[in-house]
């Protein structure tokens, strides 16, 4: 069986958020309490941080989709996140399309679980927000960056630093040779049901708040993280980036080889097949699938 990841070629989010989830042929929020985790790590700009397009695009179409309700959960580092949601204007879009919004960062103690997984890189574990682990439909919508501070790249794995306690970033940035597998670790607590890839713009170099931009002009979906960052990576390398991601194999990059040994998705490329409806998108996933098989 090969995991599945859509892909379409776009400038319009409008149109391009509900037709990538629309050709992954999957429903996982129908009649679901949503848990929705965007990238409002910073305020910075996108790629810095989620479009602001993006979430109102993809909160619309969860909500066509039948999802019961959906609840956004954050937390930003090292900014404060009501500040952060505040910038981005988080506040008054939940307001506006019904959502629900967690600031994970004003949880009071009982609302974060210590987890200590086995064989892991972390001294003693980390704590994880219990809404998160409540959760029975995660959606997570990432970007497409390269992070200039020890974690190469961050996209899907990367993405669920934001469900961890502020005080665990001292570890995580103090562990420079093993901040990649903590990265990926953190990732076995919860398995998400949808991600969405937001692609039209990319830090090439840099990142995660500012960074070399360049256009990719694609939004990718799917369910698994490995794979989804495989992709991502693979775009990175077509439109040319750092030596950290040009230099290396892409299940070589250690966010990706962690997340292979711990089970949370695909092990190789042979296991994915980039799935597209049009054209122009095909051409551009049988240049990915390539640079998959190549790498």
């Amino acid at each position: 069986m090969k995991t599945k990841i859509s892909l379409v070629r776009t400038t319009d989010r409008a149109s391009g958020i509900p037709r990538v989830i629309e050709i992954l042929g999957i429903n996982p929020v129908q009649a679901k309490e949503v848990l929705l985790k965007p990238n409002f790590n910073t305020a910075d700009p996108f790629p810095g941080s989620t479009h602001n397009d993006t979430l109102i695009y993809l909160l619309s179409h969860l909500k066509k989709m039948g999802a019961k309700h959906i609840t956004i959960g954050e937390r930003s580092g090292p900014p404060d996140t009501k500040k952060v949601l505040m910038q981005k204007g988080v506040y008054d879009i939940c307001r506006k399309l019904d959502a629900e919004l967690i600031n994970f960062e004003e949880l009071p103690p009982d609302e974060w679980i210590r987890i200590r997984p086995e064989k892991s890189h972390w001294r003693d574990g980390f704590d994880i927000a219990k809404p998160v682990l409540d959760s029975d439909c995660i959606v997570m919508t990432c970007c497409l960056k390269t992070h200039g501070y020890g974690g190469v790249f961050t996209m899907s794995l990367k993405l669920s630093i934001g469900i961890t306690y502020k005080r665990n970033m001292t570890e995580l940035h103090t562990s420079f040779l093993s901040m990649q597998k903590m990265i990926a670790e953190v990732n076995q607590v919860y398995t998400p049901s949808l991600i969405l890839l937001d692609g039209i713009e990319a830090f090439v170099d840099g990142g995660p708040m500012t960074g070399v931009r360049k256009r990719a002009n694609v939004l990718l979906a799917g369910t698994d993280r490995i794979a989804i960052d495989a992709v991502g990576l693979a775009i990175l390398k077509e439109i040319g980036s750092n030596k950290h991601i040009m230099g290396k194999g892409i299940f070589d990059q250690e966010q990706i080889a962690r997340a292979g040994e711990l089970g949370l998705g695909v092990n190789g490329p042979g296991q994915i097949e980039i799935v597209t409806g049009d054209e122009e998108s095909r051409r551009y996933a049988d240049t990915l699938q390539g640079i998959l098989s190549y790498d």
